[in-house]
C-alpha cells in the first residue's frame, strides 16, 4: 500500500519530465549538427580508453527481481568493456554494496537519495561526472538504470549521455543552419551542464517509479502467495484434525463392540 502511495507521485514526476529531456537533447543535438565551432569540452570525443557508469539500483531489497537485473546488466557491461579501464558511481546501496566485492574503481557513492529525491541530488551527481569528463579522467559517461514503462514492466537501459552526439540529417536531406545571436560556445556553455542535469535527475525518477512498482508488484504477489498459503494450511490442519476425531470415534465404538 505504501509503494501504491508513492508510486502515483513518482509516476507523475516522470510524466512530466520526461518531455523536458527530450526536447532539452534534440535541441542540443541539433545545434551541435549545425556549428563547426565545437568549443565545450562537454562535446569533444575523444579515443575510448577509460570510461565511466553511473550505476543506479535501489537501497532496500523486497522489490522483486528489480536490484537482481540490474546488477547482471552491469556485469554484462563490465564483461563487454573490459579491455577498457572502466570506473562507477553508484546510486542506491545496492549496487554498492555489490561491487565493493570487485576490483574495480568507484569514484563515489550516494546512498538514501530515493527516500525524498530533489533536483539538488542530481545536480550534485552531475556535476560530478561533468568534472571527471572535463578533466578527461574519464572518455565517455554511461548510465544504467531501470526505466519505468507501465506498472507491471521496467526496461533496464543503457544511455551514454557524454559526450553531446550531433544529430544525423536524414538520407538525402541537408540540415538546415541557422544563424546564432549568441556565439555557439555561449549557447553550449548555458545548455550542456543543465543538460546533464535534467538527463541524470529523469534517471533517477525513472529509477524511483521503477522501483515502486516492482515493489508493489512483488508485495502484491507475497499477499497472495501469504493468503493462498494459509488456506492450504487451514485446509490441511482440518483434514487432519477430522482424521484424529474419526480414528477416536472408531476406537470408541471399537471397544464398545468388544464389551
Amino acid at each position: 500500500m505504501i509503494a501504491a502511495a508513492r508510486l502515483r507521485r513518482a509516476q507523475d514526476r516522470v510524466l512530466n519530465a520526461r518531455p523536458y529531456a527530450n526536447q532539452l537533447r534534440t535541441l542540443l543535438a541539433s545545434v551541435a549538427a549545425r556549428t563547426q565551432q565545437r568549443a565545450h569540452p562537454l562535446l569533444a570525443e575523444r579515443p575510448l580508453k577509460k570510461i565511466l557508469l553511473v550505476f543506479v539500483t535501489a537501497d532496500r531489497g523486497l522489490c522483486g527481481a528489480f536490484n537482481a537485473n540490474l546488477i547482471r546488466a552491469a556485469q554484462a557491461y563490465r564483461a563487454q568493456h573490459q579491455d577498457l579501464q572502466a570506473s562507477l558511481i553508484t546510486v542506491g546501496r545496492k549496487g554498492r554494496d555489490f561491487f565493493r566485492k570487485y576490483p574495480i574503481s568507484i569514484r563515489a557513492e550516494h546512498i538514501n537519495l530515493f527516500s525524498r529525491l530533489e533536483f539538488s541530488d542530481a545536480r550534485a551527481i552531475a556535476r560530478e561526472v561533468i568534472d571527471l569528463y572535463v578533466q578527461e579522467s574519464v572518455d565517455a559517461v554511461d548510465f544504467l538504470y531501470n526505466e519505468f514503462k507501465s506498472v507491471l514492466t521496467q526496461r533496464v537501459v543503457i544511455e551514454r549521455y557524454l559526450p553531446v552526439r550531433p544529430m544525423q540529417a536524414p538520407e538525402g536531406e541537408a540540415l538546415i543552419d541557422y544563424i546564432y545571436e549568441q556565439p555557439a560556445a555561449d549557447i553550449f556553455n548555458a545548455l550542456l551542464p543543465r543538460y546533464v542535469e535534467v538527463e541524470v535527475y529523469r534517471a533517477l525518477l525513472e529509477s524511483a517509479a521503477s522501483e515502486f512498482a516492482a515493489r508493489m508488484t512483488a508485495m502484491d504477489a507475497a499477499t497472495t502467495n501469504a493468503a493462498e498459503m494459509i488456506d492450504s494450511l487451514t485446509l490441511h490442519m482440518n483434514r487432519v484434525r477430522q482424521a484424529a476425531i474419526t480414528r477416536e470415534i472408531i476406537e470408541v465404538i471399537s471397544g464398545a463392540g468388544a464389551q
